[in-house]
């Protein structure tokens, strides 16, 4: 029945790519043109940042980024550099009504945080406000961080970090202008140290831009005792690879 039910979805839907619309064989993929399109981020990068280097610098080399602003948290690592396709990817997750999308973006995000899952840490996920989730209907982060635990075995905790500030878009904004809307923005749950029962945590979400949402969460979970924060996302904003964001 199941499968007659696929069968029966793909004759009234079919499957069409995410980015360009070219019938593909199954549904939330990008067609073999697109995929080829997708930039993945691989070695040699920054190992605090995971920003790619065209060449290897050595293992403990880091970019100009990590250097001249370090980040609070210990690690970032993300599957894609931010181009067009993945920022079709992203819109229509974000903002298109498209769940079912998180798990296309996991699949990517899952060998690029490799380095992360052996120490079983607890996904957390880059929480919306609560009135913001409501008009979106969901937490595109969530999805995320759920795709990924089914397929790392890991635990999902979404009520560790709260928004408790409505803040405005960070879509057009500078990275200082970004720095100063999430400022203060976030709450750690009071019991966080209790919940994670000694388990370091990964944050999780759609794209890293500047960094200032991450690193927001990351100081707020800091005061709450919490030591050891790594950062996954499905794209990252490279520079010299410039999209709109």
């Amino acid at each position: 029945m199941a499968r007659f039910g696929t069968a029966l979805l793909d004759l009234v839907y079919p499957p069409t790519c995410l980015d360009c619309g070219a019938p593909t064989a199954a549904h939330a993929a990008l067609c073999p043109r697109c995929f080829a399109r997708l930039r993945p981020i691989t070695r040699p990068w920054c190992p605090v940042l995971g920003l790619p280097f065209e060449v290897s610098l050595g293992p403990e080399a880091r970019s100009a980024e990590a250097i001249a602003d370090p980040p609070p948290f210990d690690r970032a690592r993300s599957a894609v550099i931010y181009n067009e396709v993945a920022r079709a990817i992203v819109s229509r997750l974000k903002y298109g009504d498209r769940p079912e999308l998180a798990g296309f973006c996991a699949r990517l995000m899952q060998p690029a945080g490799t380095e992360f899952w052996g120490e079983r840490p607890v996904l957390v996920p880059v929480p919306l406000h609560r009135w913001r989730q409501f008009e979106r209907r969901y937490n595109q982060s969530t999805e995320l961080a759920r795709a990924l635990a089914r397929l790392t075995d890991l635990g999902v905790a979404t009520g560790l970090v709260a928004r408790t500030r409505r803040t405005r878009q960070q879509v057009g904004l500078s990275a200082d202008a970004r720095q100063r809307n999430v400022a203060g923005a976030f709450t750690a749950h009071p019991d966080a140290l209790r919940r994670l029962k000694g388990r370091g945590v990964v944050l999780v979400d759609d794209v890293i831009t500047t960094g200032s949402t991450v690193n927001a969460i990351t100081r707020a979970l800091k005061r709450a005792g919490v030591s050891k924060i790594d950062v996954i996302s499905f794209a990252r904003v490279v520079t010299g690879a410039d999209v709109p964001i």
